[in-house]
């Protein structure tokens, strides 16, 4: 039913029921809703009404009133995803239920190293809440997500290799359920050893906001380092770029905490269209390719003896002529502006078809190198801006039809590149369509093709136990309902 075939009497009915448990600030319509219509790159669509609950009371009240009502409910954090997870469809029958005002709980356990912290709180504001204690999440994004959003998601990031990803660092997870509607479970404690039976709480990591409601997490946090150093090397060859990565781990293994591919095309884009930044090879051109490493270290110089950037100097110098050709000593501040600009510099190089994919690390560098080539070839008029966590096997491919393409943008071109890049990481390189973007309405054909039949069948029946009417989240990640 679309919005405009809704009763208007039951929608009043529908809204004076709301106003009762968030009261009037804590409902959205009309053009206050634009916000929460439209994802950070994929999706717009059109909501029937924007619900943003308080507190995990008025979460309960608001499931159990769409559960009675057989009312499509879609959870929805700071909407920065990729993938259309967090968007409503064009049915304008859809309730968004925004966790944004669910953020008055950000109790940190400096001894225990954690924090409880409600759903709609982001990143940022986490982040500077444990930095009075020396603390922080470690999950470096080149956005601002809610909690809530990360968990859903399955946060990883570029400094993964070091830290792990979201299900790594976590300890502990509220979620208010849709069967029974509206009951609230606790999963798990803030405890680093919990052998108690099934982890039930991973359940509802990287599941895209079905089946439940994540309304608060309890995190792992880590100490703030006491040193950082900071280069850009680039590598003598696509070759050596894993022996570069084999050496830091063997030389520098307890220090090493990002190693950030970044292509001439990516460096380039964002040194052009992005104000204040510059090349840290100048006067030289940006070179083909490029890698931002990082280490960190806990123990301060005073007590270790251990100077970081001494240390990573020495090591450069070492493979000189051997792994690395140049390399850029610069500021880490402006390094690390450089790496999280390339997607403003893609976007105004024109429209991304955006590639978060993952293979094999010792194969990434031959991925790349395949695709670039299957785009030369077969899309000349496209250009690819790609960058990635070449430690972890991740990469965004990103590729851009140019405002100054000679074709115009054409979605069926853009489909059929989609199944040529996607049908070669899975098939040809053992690899996954979402690296670290989850699934959504975006990629979910995706999903249906490459995940095996028994699989999806697993997705249909956790689905139905946990929401029997299919109510909550964007997409199905089963076979009967799609």
């Amino acid at each position: 039913m679309a919005a405009s075939d809704l009763d208007n009497r039951d929608n009043s009915e529908l809204l004076s029921a709301l106003h009762a448990i968030v009261g009037e600030v804590g409902v959205l319509q009309g053009a206050d809703m634009a916000a929460y219509e439209e994802g950070a790159r994929y999706g717009q669509g059109r909501a029937r009404l924007v619900v943003r609950p308080a507190d995990v009371a008025q979460v309960q009240a608001v499931v159990r009133l769409c559960a009675e009502r057989g009312l499509a409910l879609l959870p929805q954090g700071a909407n920065t995803g990729m993938v259309g997870a967090s968007t409503p469809d064009m049915s304008g029958t859809q309730l968004v239920l925004s966790l944004s005002r669910l953020r008055s709980h950000c109790e940190v356990d400096v001894a225990n190293r954690s924090v409880v912290v409600d759903a709609g709180v982001t990143l940022q504001e986490l982040n500077d809440q444990l930095e009075a204690h020396g603390l922080w999440f470690p999950i470096d994004l080149g956005a601002n997500p809610s909690i809530g959003g990360m968990v859903a998601t399955n946060t990883g990031g570029t400094r993964l290799i070091r830290y792990g990803d979201v299900r790594s660092n976590l300890m502990a997870l509220q979620v208010v359920l849709m069967d029974p509607p509206g009951e609230v479970v606790e999963l798990g404690r803030a405890l680093r050893k919990n052998n108690t039976g099934v982890d039930w709480k991973q359940l509802f990591v990287g599941g895209s906001g079905a089946g439940a409601i994540v309304t608060q997490a309890t995190l792992q946090v880590h100490a703030r380092p006491a040193q950082r150093a900071t280069a850009l090397v680039v590598p003598a060859s696509d070759e050596a770029v894993m022996e570069l990565l084999q050496a830091f781990e063997r030389d520098l293994g307890d220090w090493l905490a990002a190693f950030e591919g970044i292509s001439g095309n990516a460096m380039q884009a964002a040194i052009d269209h992005v104000p204040n930044l510059r090349n840290p090879f100048a006067p030289d051109d940006a070179p083909e390719f490029a890698i931002l490493v990082e280490l960190e270290a806990n123990a301060a110089a005073k007590y270790s003896q251990l100077d970081l950037q001494e240390a990573l100097n020495s090591f450069l110098e070492d493979q000189f002529e051997s792994t690395i050709v140049n390399a850029a000593l610069g500021n880490a501040t402006e390094l690390w502006h450089l790496r999280h600009s390339i997607s403003e510099g893609a976007r105004a190089l024109g429209k991304p078809i955006a590639f978060d994919v993952s293979v094999p690390r010792s194969r990434i560098m031959e991925f790349c190198r395949k695709g670039r080539e299957l785009v030369a070839r077969d899309y000349p008029f496209l250009t690819v801006v790609d960058f990635g966590h070449i430690a972890d096997g991740g990469v965004h491919f990103n590729v851009i039809w140019r405002k100054d393409a000679p074709e115009q943008y054409d979605p069926a071109v853009v489909q059929r590149l989609r199944d040529a890049i996607y049908g070669m990481v899975v098939q040809d390189f053992a690899g996954s369509y979402s690296a670290e973007h989850g699934v959504g309405p975006h990629n979910l054909a995706y999903y249906q093709r490459f995940t095996p039949p028994l699989l999806q069948q697993w997705a249909d029946g956790w689905r139905d136990r946990l929401d029997p009417q299919h109510l909550c989240g964007t997409v199905d990640l089963g076979t009967a309902k799609n």
